[in-house]
């Protein structure tokens, strides 16, 4: 074992170490939810790893989590209060410097907490963990406004697909959505690398995933460390019926890009005909956020 190896292996082992100790002093409970599901995500670009299990007994095909979101939702709609989690979590079809098949994530869900609240709260959090630096919050209307001079929510298709080739960017994109994410991956977060701490917040709608959305934004945000992106945030979803609007959407678009797709979790939406509390909850990576960590040493 070489001695960075083994450094990076008690960074991140002080890290977990910490990030327990930050949460059993503010008293959210630690919990453990299933990682084999019987259905997979419906999210459009992200998939599911299949298990094929009980072949000797009983065939059947399960799917390794993607997230711990919605089994948490679940404990949330039956009053479990604040909670937290920290757990491998596994997708197919990753590639790149940044995305892995399995990495590790901390979940975790504040009740009556707003994204601002939860954004801080989140700051709180990672300057234990020894991030360092000034924290910038920008509306993602504020980012593209700044670095690159366009009315990101004001915008149409079309016209974005101009502004795009002014620049000399692609715009062979199905949604709006898509090429406003390929902007801001080219455009803006060059421009962000130098902000230590920044969270980019309130997202256009169509990008809303499973967000609350009130006219063109929808109430989510994302961290950028040096302009590494390591956390995806919500002001939660509370009913069934929205999450079950969510779900045919991403499941539409996803027999549109030929993926695969299947009907979603009935039993989450049976848990949550009571509805979810208000809360938001937030997706941290944790390799990401160790290795930021570490070049910040």
């Amino acid at each position: 074992m070489t001695v960075s190896l083994n450094s990076h292996i008690r960074k991140k082992a002080n890290i977990l170490k910490k990030i327990r100790l930050f949460f059993d002093a503010q008293g959210l409970l630690e919990v453990q939810t299933p990682s084999l599901l019987n259905t997979p995500t419906t999210d459009v670009y992200i998939d599911s790893v299949s298990a094929h299990v009980n072949q000797d007994i009983e065939p059947k095909t399960q799917y390794l989590h993607t997230s711990p979101e919605l089994e948490m939702k679940k404990l949330l709609s039956q009053g479990s209060g604040d909670i937290y989690q920290i757990c491998q979590v596994y997708r197919d079809n990753e590639f790149g410097e940044q995305n892995f098949n399995e990495f590790t994530m901390l979940e975790y869900y504040r009740l009556g907490f707003d994204t601002h609240q939860l954004m801080d709260d989140i700051t709180s959090l990672i300057n234990v963990l020894g991030v360092k630096g000034e924290m910038v919050k920008l509306s993602y209307a504020q980012a593209f406004d700044q670095f690159a001079n366009i009315d990101i929510l004001n915008t149409n298709f079309d016209d974005l697909k101009i502004v795009a080739k002014t620049h000399g960017l692609s715009t062979d994109f199905n949604w709006i959505e898509d090429l406003q994410i390929f902007l801001f991956v080219h455009l803006i977060e060059p421009a962000i690398k130098k902000i230590p701490i920044c969270f980019i917040y309130d997202y256009p709608a169509d990008q809303s995933a499973l967000a609350k959305t009130e006219g063109r934004v929808a109430y989510r945000f994302e961290l950028y460390l040096l302009g590494v992106e390591v956390a995806n945030g919500y002001n939660e979803l509370q009913n069934a019926q929205a999450y079950q609007q969510i779900f045919e959407r991403e499941n539409a678009k996803r027999k549109q890009l030929g993926k695969t797709f299947s009907e979603p979790d009935q039993d989450f939406l049976k848990q949550l005909e009571n509805s979810l509390p208000q809360c938001s909850g937030v997706a941290i990576g944790i390799e990401r956020l160790t290795s930021q960590i570490i070049k910040s040493d």
